[in-house]
């Protein structure tokens, strides 16, 4: 990079911290600050869903897959995550934008409290704010890896730069700076991707290259599956995914809980399910076809993309290309630490103190603020450990530990809200939860040589499976619970009224 990239890097930095400033002006108590109020445009949570989903491990983890095995990494990828939004555009984007309206909650998991007990609340809480410093842990890792390709910069210093742009912008602006800087995001990644697009064609002889490209890569390249990512991987996965991108992960759920009404979330869910299923396409050719352009240094080839981009790009494109790495790596951690932050603040906080039950406002939203930097500070130490022993590369944790680790978490909270699950109460979410972790445990690190479709279906299935039968063999149902239930899901216009008081109680 010369001062050219620099100035385009500086920039974008300055850009967004200008929108935190900005939005922080429309952030008044913590509802706007973790929901917008209610007030998002379905267009803007689509994007917002969209961006948020995916960082810059694809430009490390899934480029180097896209550079060994081909189209598999876009087939067992990102086509089920647009399968799995469509499916929960149905299912679940509504229903979790009536938890906003109707009973007037500003955290994913603060209606728990009513659908199970606190207990059940407190699990799923702090088993999942521990998943997503895991997570989150990756991303910045990942970005650190790419900005050292680039710049030299080490990968603790690269870790800070980035965590502390973030932590600036989300921090005073929340959801609407979140949502507002990946738009933004979302034109910078467009327009570097197609710059990246037509430079990789050039190198092929134009447009006419698309069809012969094939022909002059490694063999098998053109499969849809390959290597370890099988039919049965595919499968496994879009299983995961349908829960996880569809409010699992919590910050897809507030994009659906912004917007004002349960179709405006629906139609927000059916653009981000569009997005994913045409634009990764765009972004994961050059991917495929480097294997005839640059040699990969790393065993994983998650450089690949990285030197691609260093041999192609002119000094000022190659400055657009790494802000777009930075773009989706800051928008999927931003919403993570802004969901984080409501799960604390709302869930966590005021079930080990009753001086946080008390909070005002005004105090509750500093305290989101304060939680929103600490998460990204732990999950910033936890980015210097992912290639340590305990977790291994980057794409290991994301497959693995992300994709294992969702379900015994969304399982309980997502078909909770479903009034085909009304007979499963406490004990199937606990039991569920419990046995899902342990299945995640067995499977990873429990038993040797299993398969990774095994790894990261076991937990999910196991979590699905029991959280059913239970329900059916041990009914828990109640008249509270099933009045929480008719609320979720009553038509648009029937039943709207909020229930503040009953949420929190727990009361029915």
């Amino acid at each position: 990079m010369n001062s050219l990239d620099w100035a385009v890097l500086i920039g974008y930095f300055g850009v967004m911290v200008g929108i935190g400033v900005w939005s922080h002006r429309r952030v008044e108590d913590v509802g706007d600050f973790f929901t917008a109020g209610g007030r998002m445009p379905w267009w803007l949570s689509g994007i917002s869903h969209h961006m948020s989903g995916y960082s810059a491990v694809m430009f490390t983890g899934y480029a180097g897959i896209a550079y060994q095995y081909g189209i598999t990494s876009y087939v067992t990828w990102a086509f089920p995550i647009a399968v799995g939004i469509a499916i929960g555009a149905r299912l679940f984007a509504g229903r979790l934008n009536r938890l906003r309206s109707r009973l007037g909650v500003a955290s994913p998991l603060e209606y728990l409290k009513s659908r199970y007990d606190l207990r059940t609340q407190q699990a799923l809480a702090w088993s999942g704010v521990l998943l997503k410093v895991v997570d989150v842990g990756a991303k910045w890792a990942a970005i650190a890896t790419l900005l050292s390709v680039f710049t030299g910069l080490p990968l603790d210093r690269g870790i800070l730069l980035t965590g502390v742009i973030t932590g600036v912008y989300c921090t005073v602006g929340g959801l609407w700076a979140d949502a507002l800087t990946e738009l933004g995001q979302f034109v910078i990644q467009l327009l570097a991707g197609v710059a990246m697009l037509v430079a990789v064609l050039g190198e092929l002889g134009g447009v006419g290259g698309l069809g012969t490209v094939w022909d002059r890569l490694p063999q098998g390249h053109a499969h849809p599956t390959a290597g370890p990512y099988t039919v049965t991987f595919l499968l496994a996965y879009l299983f995961i995914k349908t829960f996880e991108y569809s409010g699992g992960m919590w910050n897809q759920a507030q994009r659906y809980m912004a917007t004002g009404s349960a179709r405006e979330a629906r139609r927000s869910a059916l653009l981000s399910a569009a997005l994913w299923f045409v634009w990764p396409a765009v972004l994961f050719f050059p991917m495929w076809a480097a294997p005839l352009l640059v040699t990969a240094g790393k065993p994983d080839a998650s450089d690949a993309y990285a030197l691609l981009v260093e041999r192609l790009l002119p000094h000022g494109l190659l400055g657009l290309v790494v802000v777009g790495f930075f773009s989706h790596t800051m928008a999927m951690c931003s919403s993570d630490a802004n969901a984080i932050a409501a799960v604390f603040t709302r869930d966590i906080a005021p079930a080990v103190s009753a001086r946080a039950r008390g909070w005002s406002q005004r105090a509750g939203l500093v305290a989101a603020r304060l939680s929103t930097v600490c998460f990204l500070a732990l999950s910033m130490a936890i980015a210097t450990q992912v290639d340590s022993p305990a977790f291994k590369d980057i794409i290991t944790v994301v497959i693995t530990w992300v994709g294992g680790l969702v379900g015994p978490v969304s399982i309980p909270f997502l078909l909770g809200t479903v009034p085909a699950f009304r007979r499963s109460g406490p004990v199937a979410a606990l039991v569920s939860w419990a046995a899902g972790l342990f299945a995640f445990w067995l499977t990873n690190y429990g038993l040797d040589g299993v398969r990774l479709q095994i790894q990261i279906a076991a937990p999910v299935a196991t979590s699905l499976v029991l959280f059913t039968l239970l329900g059916l063999v041990r009914p828990e149902r109640s008249a509270a619970r099933d009045a929480l239930l008719a609320r979720i899901n009553a038509p648009d216009g029937d039943g709207s009224g909020p229930v503040r008081e009953a949420v929190v109680s727990g009361e029915g």
